[in-house]
C-alpha cells in the first residue's frame, strides 16, 4: 500500500448563519493545466481551499485541488494562483521568492508525482488583486536528517521566519527529503 504524504492549509471560510458552499474539484497530472484551471475557477467565484498530490482511484498520479465558494457569493473572485512545481529545492526557493516579489503569498504545498514518473514539491501561491501586494521573504529548508532540520528551523525561527508547510518526498537524486517553507513578513 502506498502512503501519501502531504500538508494542507485550508482556507478559513466563515459560515454566518446557514450559509451553504459549492465546491469544484480539479485533478490533473500536469501542473500547467492545474494553474490554468484554478484561475478559471476564480472567474466563476471560487477560491483555493485544499490540495494534495498522489494516486487517485481512477486517475493515476494526479494533483487534486478543491476550490470553494460561499452561496450566495461574488460572481467573480479577485484572486490569482500560481502553481510552482520542481524536483530541485534550489529552483523552488528561487521560484517561491519570485512569486512573492510579484505579490503572491503561500497557500499550500504537497508532493506531486507527474505522469512522466517525476516527484516534485508543488507549492500553491495566491495573489489577491484587490489588496496591496505583501512584501514577504520566503525561505526553503530541505534536508534528509531530522537533526539538521531541527537546527535549521531553530535558526530560521530566530531570524523571524514562521514555518508554513512541510512535505516529505523523494528528491531528484532519489533520496527522501523533508522540505519546509517558511516566511518572514515584510514591512
Amino acid at each position: 500500500m502506498k502512503r501519501l504524504r502531504f500538508i494542507l492549509y485550508p482556507l478559513l471560510i466563515s459560515a454566518a448563519g446557514s450559509a451553504t458552499f459549492d465546491y469544484r474539484v480539479l485533478a490533473t497530472s500536469k501542473t500547467s493545466t492545474m494553474e490554468k484551471e484554478m484561475n478559471e475557477a476564480v472567474d466563476a467565484g471560487y477560491a483555493f481551499h485544499l490540495a494534495m498530490g498522489g494516486e487517485t482511484a481512477a486517475g493515476g498520479k494526479e494533483a487534486v485541488v478543491v476550490m470553494a465558494k460561499q452561496i450566495p457569493g461574488d460572481a467573480k473572485g479577485t484572486k490569482r494562483y500560481r502553481l510552482l512545481a520542481t524536483a530541485r529545492t534550489s529552483s523552488m526557493q528561487r521560484e517561491t521568492q519570485q512569486a512573492a516579489d510579484e505579490g503572491f503569498v503561500y497557500r499550500s504545498q504537497t508532493v506531486f508525482e507527474s505522469a512522466f514518473g517525476g516527484r516534485e514539491v508543488a507549492v500553491i501561491m495566491e495573489r489577491d488583486t484587490s489588496t496591496p501586494p505583501a512584501r514577504d521573504t520566503y525561505k526553503l529548508v530541505a534536508t534528509s536528517r531530522t537533526s539538521t532540520l531541527q537546527k535549521e528551523l531553530r535558526e530560521a525561527g530566530e531570524a523571524g521566519f514562521i514555518l508554513l508547510g512541510l512535505t516529505v518526498g523523494k528528491t531528484a537524486l532519489g533520496g527522501s527529503e523533508m522540505v519546509c517553507i517558511l516566511k518572514r513578513s515584510g514591512s
